[in-house]
């Protein structure tokens, strides 16, 4: 499967990612609404759920045997669920033949292949997770890395801001979360603009 282990790899990445900045809000932010038209943190868990697995069942055939929502939707109930989800998913996913990868399916109502679908699914996630890192700054929180640098672990790659992770696995997270969380030290921005402008 040489061909599209990167995908698989970045599925993994992606995961952990969602369930990091997800982690970040309190039980008592899950109704935040930043605008009239905005989901709170807790509908953006439903659509991440919800839009996951029917894009991962119906249009991939990737059906893990879970609901698409906890029982429960708590902020926990939601990270354990979708851990539990996007574990069984990778697993089916690492099994996968390069063959699979190329065999068409229906993008709604568009013939595309599974590759493709894959990433827009990897690409949607992302979108919604930059909505939910708006939010945080929004609430007054630091962010942690999810791709480089932010302001809050440095400022930019260029003048040699660290990558600060708020957690290196989603076992860890996993494990921390019912406790409280962990919380790595930040640095700040640091003496120069974390933008490109002077």
């Amino acid at each position: 499967m040489a061909d599209y282990d990167f995908m698989v790899e970045t599925y993994a990445t992606e995961r952990i990612k969602t369930l990091s900045v997800w982690s970040q809000f309190g039980d008592d932010e899950m109704e935040f609404r930043p605008a009239p038209l905005s989901r709170t943190p807790h509908e953006q868990m439903v659509h991440q759920c919800t839009s996951e697995h029917g894009w991962m069942t119906n249009m991939l055939g990737i059906d893990v045997g879970l609901p698409p929502l906890p029982p429960a939707e708590s902020r926990l109930d939601f990270i354990r669920h979708f851990a539990e989800a996007t574990d069984r998913r990778l697993k089916r996913l690492s099994a996968m033949p390069p063959v699979w990868f190329e065999e068409m399916t229906t993008f709604f109502d568009v013939p595309r292949t599974k590759s493709w679908v894959l990433l827009r699914r990897l690409t949607h996630s992302a979108h919604h997770r930059a909505q939910l890192t708006v939010y945080l700054r929004l609430l007054g929180k630091p962010l942690y890395s999810t791709y480089g640098p932010t302001a809050d672990t440095g400022g930019l790659f260029q003048n040699k801001a660290p990558v600060i992770y708020r957690y290196g696995s989603v076992e860890e997270l996993l494990d921390a979360e019912p406790a409280g969380g962990k919380f790595p030290s930040l640095p700040g921005p640091g003496g120069a603009n974390p933008t490109e402008r002077p």
